[in-house]
């Protein structure tokens, strides 16, 4: 079996967990379909019903967003939302593969960014809640385009970019062990164990400090930790994300403050924002800086008042596999499971304790931030230290010099 069979082995028996009789749903780019067709072969072998493939193409996307008006991106067409809807009703198995370059949509008028990412956001907004609840599995992968391959290799020649990163994907993937199911069995298992762990400590706050970074944020009461693989509403374990290394969880929603510095490029909306500070005040973005992509920064801040708080806080280890290769992937799939990150925007429900059945509203109560975005930034590295702080205000080291303590 070839490494991209396996690949997509692991992708429908792990990731999505994909069971007899389900559908399945895919959203993938045309630089994808190798992986594309593996994964619905795979998928159907499995006894899936129906495996609907959404494809796009880069260069189109360019060219619509170059040439289109900013109103037609202010509406979503009720169809795309039927459409997604429908397979969300069927509680099928969504997986995403991520292609595209990070500076896909580079030089598009912000103003029609920002119109495309609200509308977007407003229309698929009860979906996003239930990926948020784990209403369904869903798994996000990725598979090399030229573009992105040539951005994190810009001297190889285009085939030896796109070999090199899927050989890297491959790596992260842990496809190069005996059994990667096997391995993927033991990640797992690892990852809870910090889980347990954390929600066994029950911290009142937790407190960074790092170059750059300075800044507490204090968490729910009724706080999960959560990590590796889910289970949906039907009972269905599922891995939400592959490659993944991180444990998360989500912060009280006005109990952050201090700033916090970024340590790896964000890629948002087609474009890359880098070298941004942000300071918070009671759980808000109060003041923010940039080197690079600031406008883009200002959009994303702006998206809606939930935008400007976060919604998750997330452990990585600096020496783990990914962070380990050296290599800057300029996408936030990899790079988040290299460095330990926070999120602009929504909280998981599953955050807090029985939160998979609670509404928006009630999440909001026990303290979840809401928002129609979610977009994870890295701030990890060698020099971060992370203290636990318990509801008498002892600490305990979490993290010292960017690994695990505990």
């Amino acid at each position: 079996m070839s490494k991209l069979e396996k690949y997509a082995s692991l992708l429908v028996e792990v990731g999505l967990n994909v069971q007899k009789g389900q559908r399945v749903s895919i959203n993938a780019s045309a630089d994808a379909l190798p992986l594309v067709r593996l994964v619905t072969e795979k998928a159907y072998g499995k006894g899936a019903k129906d495996v609907n493939i959404n494809l796009k193409d880069d260069r189109l996307t360019q060219l619509h967003a170059h040439n289109k008006d900013v109103l037609e991106y202010a509406e979503v067409p009720q169809w795309v939302i039927d459409q997604r809807m429908f397979y969300s009703d069927e509680k099928a198995a969504f997986l995403s593969i991520t292609s595209s370059s990070p500076e896909l949509l580079k030089g598009v008028d912000q103003e029609k960014l920002k119109s495309m990412q609200i509308a977007y956001g407003n229309a698929f907004k009860e979906y996003s809640n239930r990926i948020q609840s784990d209403y369904h599995s869903w798994c996000v992968a990725g598979y090399p385009s030229v573009e992105w391959a040539k951005l994190v290799f810009p001297d190889k020649a285009e085939d030896a970019a796109v070999d090199a990163l899927l050989e890297l994907i491959f790596y992260t993937m842990r496809i190069n062990h005996e059994d990667p199911v096997e391995a993927w069995l033991e990640l797992d298992a690892s990852l809870h164990e910090k889980v347990d762990i954390l929600n066994e400590k029950h911290f009142h706050a937790l407190r960074y400090e790092g170059p750059g970074t300075d800044f507490t944020m204090e968490l729910p009461e009724k706080h999960l930790w959560a990590g590796a693989s889910s289970v949906n509403s039907e009972g269905v374990r599922f891995m939400a994300n592959m490659p993944t290394e991180e444990v998360f969880t989500a912060p009280k929603k006005d109990g952050v403050n201090g700033c916090v510095s970024n340590t790896k490029p964000l890629s948002y909306g087609g474009n890359i924002i880098d070298g941004f500070k942000l300071t918070f005040k009671d759980g808000k973005v109060v003041d923010y800086e940039a080197e690079q992509g600031y406008d883009v920064l200002k959009n994303l801040l702006e998206t809606d008042d939930g935008a400007q708080y976060l919604g998750e806080v997330a452990l990585v280890p600096d020496d783990s596999p990914i962070s380990n290769t050296g290599t800057l992937f300029f996408n936030t799939l990899f790079d988040e499971n290299a460095s330990c990150h926070i999120a602009l925007g929504s909280a998981y429900g599953f955050s807090i304790d029985g939160g998979k059945d609670m509404s928006r509203g009630e999440l909001t109560e026990a303290g979840l931030n809401d928002s129609i975005t979610h977009v994870d930034f890295m701030i990890g590295s060698a020099d971060l230290n992370i203290y636990g702080v318990d509801s008498e205000g002892a600490e305990i080291p979490i993290f010292i010099k960017g690994n695990w303590a505990i």
